[in-house]
């Protein structure tokens, strides 16, 4: 029995939302997880409100529009532009954009942007969309911490180097420079 091995099964068995968790929180990590959220956020009441109708005591306000359509269309947009961040990470710049210029057209299409609240999440959410930028890992992270630089880990076999005088030997079939004494060049290439 190793070290490693539980002392009864099951014991160290995680709770599968705890392991929902972790997985969730490494998947929102690797993304600009909270701009898609701050555009969806955005889009659902600048699509809304132009076709909400409010109740006071017995009087309804309808606050519907002649733009209505273009509401609705600037919220979907803004809701599929926030979800495409969460799936497609490399098209951060453009939605982020595009995010902001929707929100700033929403302001005279749909009541005022959503009466502010869509206007306000959408620009935020399309800066951060356009300020997000992919992490580097950690050193800690890239190499294991139990392998020293001499040791080998168990099962691996270390094959033998190669000397380092052949990387530089003149009939290399590597060596892609063409200027090897052996073909008579000198450094200069012809254009020609």
């Amino acid at each position: 029995m190793s070290a490693e091995t539980p002392a009864a099964p099951g014991q160290n068995d995680e709770h599968y939302l705890q392991v929902f968790r972790r997985n969730f929180r490494t998947w929102r990590g690797d993304r600009p997880f909270w701009a898609g959220l701050f555009i969806v956020l955005g889009g659902v009441p600048i699509a809304y409100f132009p076709y909400a109708k409010l109740q006071l005591g017995h009087l309804t306000l309808a606050m519907s529009t002649t733009a209505g359509a273009g509401s609705l269309i600037i919220g979907v947009l803004l809701v599929v532009l926030g979800i495409s961040l969460w799936f497609q990470k490399h098209v951060r710049t453009f939605a982020g954009v595009a995010a902001i210029l929707l929100a700033l057209v929403s302001i005279p299409v749909s009541n005022l942007g959503g009466f502010l609240v869509g206007f306000l999440f959408a620009m935020i959410g399309g800066a951060m969309a356009v300020s997000w930028v992919p992490g580097e890992p950690d050193e800690a992270y890239t190499a294991p911490a139990s392998l020293a630089k001499g040791d080998v880990p168990q099962g691996v076999v270390a094959e033998p180097a190669e000397p380092a005088a052949n990387a530089n030997a003149v009939d290399d079939p590597n060596d892609l420079s063409g200027t090897s004494p052996s073909n008579g060049a000198n450094g200069r290439h012809s254009a020609g």
